[in-house]
């Protein structure tokens, strides 16, 4: 059998955690931050842990990571 294709942008944006959760990144700290409130750019620094059902559907593109 060939292997399975993880998506290339998924492997990028998701790891996993060591009791099996799947984190991300926060969204919207790249650029434009000087019109974004300080308490949100505060809020976005580090990672957070996926929702149960945004997380099945990251394990979706990752095949080798859901073992």
């Amino acid at each position: 059998m060939p292997k399975m294709k993880t998506k290339s942008g998924a492997k990028k944006r998701f790891k996993r955690t060591a009791s099996g959760k799947i984190k991300a990144a926060v969204a919207h700290k790249r650029h434009r931050l000087i019109s974004k409130p300080k308490k949100m750019k505060r809020k976005a620094k580090g990672t957070f842990t996926l929702a149960e059902g945004d997380a099945n559907l990251v394990l979706t593109y990752m095949p080798y990571m859901r073992g």
